[in-house]
């Protein structure tokens, strides 16, 4: 039986944005020691001709960032949920070796899971020219104003490597506080906001399988609160089963949208060339401003994205697992099953 949090959540990752207006406390700042660690590990890398993401922790060693690696897992789980790490010094580097500090950072904080069915495990989030009206496309495949969503995996990381020319606002919110404000002014709408909704695969589902899935919305599991929302694919989801949201869901949806986009409730930020955020999928929800980006495709808004299943992560709800998580054999959100063509033309799921 489903359990339904009656009490407000009461830990550090239920903040409002008006809380980070007011302090930067949250933006964590590179030391020159953490920068010279970082590249000292960039030339082993190199040293050994590897790239990335064909190489593992060995190969990037930076055991003097312990401590700070403890922090970013800590933080993460059990602290505000988010991180922006600032001042990587972007022009020191290409691309390549931007990529290379990235990967090997992200090997130490977690295990790096699948993005998609192709198998990517370092995604570049640039746009192609895409529609979110093919139900087949993301939202990092375009240019377009993303909702509040959660990704598939216990973090998601992104490293900026340009802005766009105007836009392209990074914007979070916590879910904890956004139950919290249901919970005080909504509460005749929890008991639909726990219940399964069907999501759509968007086109990343193996021969056989449903387009969807289904889950709730906010689960309360093993002592801990989870959020899990994507509109666009519950609305989505609809043509593709015929099954359509009531009335009531509908007024439900809206008015956690309608929390969402408060401007107390949510905050933006513009990350600069060199910023890295990682956010917990589980207490924070993201989101992306419309952008205009440059012509020239060597100046194009350009992000890496990381999908991490953390060493501390929470356990979850069977019914709110996408998958099972192929590394520990629980439910969870580790990443999207791979799969790949034989020399048959048959697609194997690899997971």
């Amino acid at each position: 039986m489903r359990s339904i949090l009656k009490e407000k959540v009461q830990d550090p990752a239920a903040w409002k944005g008006s809380d980070l207006a007011n302090d930067d406390s949250w933006i964590y700042c590179m030391s020159e020691k953490m920068i010279t660690s970082l590249e000292n590990a960039l030339f082993h890398v190199k040293q050994k001709g590897l790239q990335a993401p064909d190489f593992n922790k060995e190969d990037f060693p930076i055991p003097d960032l312990s401590d700070e690696i403890a922090y970013f897992v800590d933080e993460l789980e059990n602290g505000r949920g988010f991180l922006l790490l600032r001042g990587l010094p972007m022009k020191r580097y290409t691309d390549e070796e931007a990529s290379i500090i990235y990967w090997g950072l992200g090997l130490h904080m977690g295990i790096p899971v699948t993005q998609n069915a192709r198998g990517d495990l370092l995604g570049h989030v640039v746009d192609q020219g895409l529609s979110l009206e093919d139900s087949n496309v993301r939202g990092y495949q375009t240019k377009l104003h993303l909702p509040f969503h959660a990704d598939g995996s216990d973090v998601v990381g992104l490293l900026s490597l340009r802005k766009a020319k105007s836009g392209g606002f990074s914007s979070i919110v916590s879910s904890m506080a956004v139950y919290n404000e249901i919970l005080e002014k909504y509460p005749e709408y929890l008991g639909i906001l726990f219940r399964p909704f069907i999501f759509d695969r968007r086109g990343e589902e193996g021969p056989g399988e449903s387009p969807v899935f289904t889950s709730p919305i906010f689960s309360y599991y093993d002592g801990k609160l989870s959020c899990r929302y994507v509109r666009t694919f519950i609305e989505s989801a609809q043509a593709k089963t015929g099954i359509y949201l009531s009335k009531v869901e509908i007024e439900a949806l809206d008015v956690l949208d309608s929390i969402l986009h408060d401007e107390n409730m949510h905050y933006n930020m513009m990350m600069e060339p060199g910023d890295i955020q990682f956010v917990n999928n589980y207490t924070m929800l993201h989101s992306r401003t419309v952008y205009e980006d440059y012509e020239e495709p060597e100046h194009k808004r350009h992000l890496l994205r990381l999908w991490l299943t953390m060493p501390n992560g929470r356990e979850i709800a069977p019914d709110f697992a996408m998958y099972i998580d192929e590394h520990t054999g629980k439910p969870g959100r580790g990443g999207i099953p791979v799969r790949k063509k034989t020399a048959g033309g048959i697609v194997e799921n690899l997971r």
